[in-house]
């Protein structure tokens, strides 16, 4: 297959990543500040919000990273391998990891949003839950797919 063929996804691989990246500089370190100031007998808040966030950034970036290589095998004619369902299974368990931490820093947001009076915090919080749980899903799917295509592929070379 053509390298150009994939160059859309790729590209949206890289604007995915981008705007990730400014929040973990730009936003997550007012967060954090934030929670603290609406807390101040409980600074240590700010931790908690940043560990949080940034651990979460993570296995994003790896998942990313995974994305890239299933796009190199697409490129290599190597889509129906046990490399892309290896890709498969550790995007799943990135996006579970995902949902693991947010899940985790629920109380966290469920705090903040008390203090400021602002339920969108939650409302925002569990759509990120939301989304990863149905990445993690849709990549499980993905994965018992492919695995099966595989075998299918298998027996019919066997059969020729």
């Amino acid at each position: 297959m053509k390298r150009g063929t994939t160059l859309f996804l790729r590209i949206a691989v890289i604007l995915i990543g981008i705007p990730i990246l400014a929040l973990c500089i730009f936003v997550v370190p007012e967060i954090g500040s934030f929670a603290a100031e609406l807390y101040p007998d409980m600074a240590y808040l700010k931790y908690f919000v940043w560990v949080d966030l940034y651990a979460s950034a993570i296995p994003f970036y790896f998942a990313l990273y995974q994305a890239f290589k299933l796009l190199d095998y697409i490129d290599k004619n190597k889509a129906f391998s046990d490399f892309s369902v290896q890709g498969l299974k550790k995007i799943k368990y990135c996006a579970a990891a995902i949902t693991v931490l947010l899940m985790a820093g629920m109380p966290l947001f469920y705090l903040i949003a008390e203090a400021d009076d602002a339920p969108g915090i939650i409302l925002i919080g569990m759509l990120l839950i939301f989304a990863a749980l149905v990445i993690a899903v849709f990549a499980a799917v993905l994965q018992k797919l492919l695995q099966e295509v595989i075998h299918i592929k298998s027996e019919n070379d066997l059969t020729v």
